[in-house]
């Protein structure tokens, strides 16, 4: 049996986090699938009725693939209410390149990361620096407030 991998988030701005995500991840929106010029398109040759769709379901993407075809599609999923509590699933960027890289580079590439993400809307919730172990990581919070890592 053939098996795909999708991790749902729910939001409240799919738009606003899929332009996040593509930055952090360097993954892309989703294309509709078939040839279809919109999602909408897409749903409505599926046989989905147009009363059950929004006016604007389909305008954007709500969904990013790895353009290399390895990682899982990440899907943003609208919902009403807001988060409330600390994520129990969540992405590591492992941007370090490990234990065999020197611990001034391993810092390095997770600052710059940081800065980039920081620039691209996340902030940064805490940074554990441990010396003695050659542990450095980031721990942020995307635009919605949901937590990873940058190790």
């Amino acid at each position: 049996m053939e098996m795909t991998l999708q991790l749902t988030i729910d939001c409240a701005d799919p738009q606003r986090l899929v332009a996040f995500w593509s930055e952090a991840l360097g993954y892309v929106p989703e294309p509709p699938p078939g040839g279809h010029a919109t999602w909408r398109e897409y749903w409505s040759a599926m046989g989905v009725p147009a009363e059950e769709l929004p006016d604007d379901a389909g305008a954007t993407p709500e969904s990013i693939v790895d353009p290399a075809g390895r990682g899982p599609r990440v899907w943003f999923q609208q919902v009403p209410e807001a988060k409330a509590t600390k994520n129990r699933l969540h992405f590591d960027l492992k941007v370090g390149g490990g234990r065999d890289v020197p611990s001034a580079d391993r810092r390095q590439r997770v600052t710059t990361t940081v800065d980039r993400l920081t620039a691209a809307g996340a902030s940064v919730l805490r940074i554990t620096d441990e010396p003695d172990t050659g542990h450095y990581a980031a721990l942020l919070q995307d635009p919605e407030g949901n937590e990873f890592c940058v190790v």
